[in-house]
């Protein structure tokens, strides 16, 4: 598995007719999920919410 860079994202946005950021922003939710699935519980652990 390898990570879309913006290289890429620009290269597929350009053959599909779609827009760079479009391939980015589909990285960054892929990254966010993972890094929840793995993290989550690890974080919430160390980290107390703030109040408001």
């Amino acid at each position: 598995w390898r990570a879309i860079t913006t290289d890429t994202a620009l290269r597929l946005g350009r053959y599909f007719g779609t827009t760079a950021e479009f391939w980015v922003n589909l990285q960054a939710r892929h990254d966010l999920d993972v890094a929840n699935r793995n993290l989550r519980k690890k974080i919430e652990k160390e980290i107390a919410p703030q109040a408001a």
